[in-house]
């Protein structure tokens, strides 16, 4: 019996079904009827009341289904009364009685013209504004799709997201594309279950009439006052369901931006607006000047309005002072324990302060304490102008901190060290759309964003120049356009590579990060790298760390590695080598180029790998002449040997190079010059502080099965004699 029981209830909804069906063609007795009619009334409330309860559509993603049989299971519920109505005289049970009797008062005039004030209510206001916002969601729901996929797509290779939350959110995309596709379709059944209700509330009324004079014998007066009071009773009996129901299908198609329940998003919006109280009620009892208009009356309403205004105006006056004791600081609106005016609005990134109380500038400085907290060097900062902080303050959606941690995970996978904490803060000294990052309390690079529009890149493969406001990319110093964001698809359509202002400002962020990450590698920092590493080489640890190699060479020859590109990640094949390249190969521990030559040749297969496209390396060689010349030069100082080369050759090595760089334009690669294993080091001396982001290897660095491909080279220009 239980087992019985259990089936009974997991197919309910299908035995419900169909019994609205059998509804429509077996009588219902008439005490019955009464009984389904408060249960429709029921599940119709339920419905409006669990709409205005989510926060997302598709949290109700069944209200489609669900709308459909609803209005199944009135039509069945319209079927039966109709049937009684015209089989028993006009008697459909007491709801419909009493409905028809309160709402007519015994005037049929009156009763049929608000029944079909409400149907005409229900059929063109509600329902035919429904169906239009469902069709217009349905069709920017699935047009949509593509970039909402791509959007997926590109946090999931930057690692923003795993594999599994990428799964979620297609399914997303998906199920809100085909919630709003049954939506648009939803709305046409409860569009033709009103029209179906003026149907049958004509065939109650017509039909009633004619039953009640040809087979009752009846006067017409009291045939229609019979039959009148049954058709408008049940009219009304299954119009206010509907009613709900329509209504609650409007409300769940127009809340497609709702961020909470429809009572919370009141509650912050519309009560977040106390002047338009204060100006309503004002208005409200300005209107006892107008002749007749009732004085008591305008007066309570305006003047309650007006004070409910300047009660939430106070509200809201008092609620900073209280947030800002109690809640954390976010970026860019509280400081951390100086007070006022003695330091920049501050939080730490990923890490807000807490601010305190207000203290007095004075006696916040008489701890000397305090005053050491003045000589703190942050490694990295990034100081923004006022219209900048929401990109930085989380409590109105700002992803600035996230978009660091994301790319300090990153960084860390790919070569191996962690980026400190970079240190937000606004500044007043930054225009409101600039931004500066400054490396160890020094500015190194600025750039101006335009929150409001977006950043197309000009490319050569641009169709059609788009209106803008002409700038520079800041971190690559590419040409570039602010467009607005409604002219977004046309510049991507011809061809422009269009990005938002945050990810502008977090990828010049970045790369100025990865251009100065060698000065950021402090002792303390590569202490920590050697404690994690001996978890798991404990032995080797041991055996080189102190006695071999010093954490001071190591430090340095991260350092060389970091300030050309190179990951550090491998951190117990560096060791190694430098340990074999001291004890084995004889190497002063003093010559920290050739110990970090010996490394790089270590490190050869990560190298080529991140220099390397689909097995190929396209490089710019040097001639034999102008190599031979080179080597020729080198000369011995205090610090090793250095490249002497005369001003003409180097004048034109260094043009050559800009020439030849700009064949990687285009390239999934950076620009890369081949030299022997002798010259390299020199080389990218020379050659580094002209062009910092080229990269300069020797043939020993690459391993043996990658293809190099010429793509250019360097010669010996004949100089005049």
């Amino acid at each position: 019996m239980r087992k019985f029981f259990k089936e009974l209830l997991s197919n309910a909804v299908t035995l419900m079904v169909i019994v609205i069906i059998l509804m429509m063609i077996i009588p219902i007795p008439v005490s019955i009827i009464d009984f389904v009619i408060l249960l429709y009334w029921s599940l119709s409330m339920m419905i409006l009341i669990i709409t205005m309860s989510i926060h997302d559509p598709l949290e109700f993603s069944i209200f489609p289904t669900l709308l459909l049989i609803t209005t199944l299971f009135g039509m069945g519920i319209n079927v039966s009364t109709t049937r009684n109505i015209l089989a028993n005289g006009g008697s459909s049970g007491q709801v419909i009685a009493a409905f028809g009797n309160f709402v007519m008062q015994g005037n049929i005039v009156v009763g049929i013209i608000i029944y079909i004030i409400i149907v005409l209510m229900n059929f063109l206001v509600i329902n035919k504004g429904a169906e239009r916002v469902a069709e217009v969601a349905a069709r920017f729901s699935l047009d949509a799709m593509p970039g909402k996929q791509m959007a997926i797509d590109s946090d999931l290779s930057t690692g923003t997201i795993d594999e599994k939350e990428a799964a979620r959110r297609r399914m997303n995309v998906q199920r809100e594309s085909d919630f709003y596709g049954s939506m648009d379709g939803a709305t046409k059944i409860v569009k033709g279950d009103a029209v179906m209700s003026l149907i049958t509330t004509v065939i109650n009324l017509v039909g009633g009439i004619i039953i009640g004079m040809v087979q009752g014998g009846g006067d017409l007066a009291t045939v229609a006052q019979t039959y009148s009071i049954a058709t408008v009773g049940d009219g009304l009996v299954g119009q206010i369901p509907s009613l709900l129901v329509s209504t609650a299908t409007g409300m769940i198609v127009t809340r497609a931006v709702a961020e909470g329940s429809l009572n919370e998003d009141i509650s912050r919006e519309f009560l977040a607006q106390p002047r338009a109280f204060m100006i309503s009620g004002l208005i409200i009892m300005l209107l006892v000047v107008v002749p007749g208009v009732p004085v008591a009356t305008c007066l309570v309403v305006g003047g309650g309005v007006a004070a409910a205004g300047f009660y939430l105006m106070r509200q809201m006056r008092n609620q900073p002072a209280v947030g800002r004791a109690m809640t954390a600081a976010p970026a860019g609106k509280g400081g951390g324990a100086p007070p006022a005016g003695a330091q920049g609005a501050a939080a730490k990134e990923a890490a807000p302060e807490k601010q305190a109380a207000p203290v007095n500038e004075a006696d916040y400085f008489k701890d000397v304490n305090n005053v050491y907290k003045l000589l703190t060097v942050e490694p990295v900062e990034l100081d923004f102008g006022y219209s900048l902080i929401p990109l930085a303050d989380e409590s109105v959606g700002g992803r600035l901190i996230s978009r660091i941690v994301i790319f300090r995970r990153q960084y860390a996978q790919d070569m191996g060290f962690i980026v400190p904490s970079v240190r937000l803060r606004d500044s007043s000294t930054l225009g409101t759309n600039e931004y500066c990052i400054k490396i160890k309390g020094e500015e190194v690079a600025r750039g101006e964003i335009l929150t409001n529009y977006f950043l197309a890149l000009e490319s050569d493969d641009v169709e059609h120049e788009i209106d803008g406001i002409d700038t520079i990319e800041p971190a690559y110093g590419i040409p570039s356009k602010w467009i607005r964001p409604e002219n977004r698809e046309k510049a991507e359509l011809y061809g422009y590579t269009v990005i938002d202002p945050l990810s502008v400002m977090v990828s010049h962020l970045s790369e100025v990060i990865k251009m100065h990450a060698h000065e950021l590698i402090t002792r303390q920092e590569v202490v920590r790298l050697v404690d994690n590493l001996k978890e798991k080489a404990p032995e080797l640890i041991q055996e080189v760390i102190g006695p071999v190699v010093t954490y001071s060479m190591l430090q340095h020859v991260l350092m060389r590695l970091l300030e050309e590109g190179v990951s550090i990640k491998d951190l117990e094949t560096i060791i190694e080598t430098m340990a074999s390249a001291i004890t084995d190969k004889g190497m002063n521990p003093r010559d920290i180029d050739s110990i970090t030559e010996q490394v790089r040749i270590a490190l050869k297969r990560t190298i080529t790998r991140m220099f390397c496209e689909d097995g190929n390396m396209k490089v710019v060689t040097l001639d034999a002449d102008l190599e031979r010349v080179m080597v020729d030069s080198l000369t011995k100082g205090e610090n090793g040997y250095y490249l002497a080369l005369s001003p003409d050759i180097l004048q034109s090595v260094v043009r050559q190079t800009q020439a030849e760089i700009k064949k990687f334009n285009g390239l999934d690669q950076q620009p890369v010059i081949l030299v022997s294993q002798v010259m390299r080091v020199h080389f990218y001396h020379m050659i580094g502080q002209f062009y910092p982001n080229v990269r300069v290897l020797s043939f020993n660095e690459v391993a043996n099965n990658v293809q190099i491909q010429s793509i250019g080279s360097l010669k010996l220009e004949s100089q005049p004699t």
